[in-house]
């Protein structure tokens, strides 16, 4: 059942702005999984895994509306896994994550604001962190 709230606010959209119903659900329910995604890691130095469990984020229409950090590691090969394979892929990354990190590791792995818009930089940096 919907609150009061909620029906309210359907309700200004559709008739202010011409945004369905199915539409708002959809991008409110994303954004609240990518906020909580965006709770596992918040310093430099954290990791976390992030498992969108449900089917849905399977369709590149769904995961074309996440948060292009967290869209850019959901690829094909890290889709649709079974239990096994996820438990084999997560103790890898927490394995690879767990080892002790030298100050001098860490040098280099900030990115710049010009490293930021330096989409070649970005994937560099990326390959270096990332598992796959």
């Amino acid at each position: 059942t919907k609150s009061r709230p909620l029906t309210a606010r359907l309700e200004y959209l559709a008739e202010t702005c011409q945004i369905n119903e199915a539409d708002f659900i959809t991008f409110d329910a994303i954004r609240q999984a990518a906020q909580c995604a965006g709770r596992v890691i918040r310093g430099k130095t954290d990791y976390g895994l992030i498992i969108f469990a449900d089917a849905r984020f399977n369709r590149v229409d769904k995961r074309n509306k996440l948060p292009t950090w967290i869209g850019q590691h959901m690829t094909e090969a890290h889709l649709n896994l079974s239990t096994d394979m996820g438990v084999m892929i997560s103790r890898r990354f927490l394995k690879l994550m767990a080892q002790p990190v030298s100050d001098e590791d860490q040098m280099g792995v900030a990115l710049s604001q010009a490293d930021l818009k330096n989409p070649q930089r970005v994937q560099e940096a990326i390959s270096k962190t990332i598992v796959s």
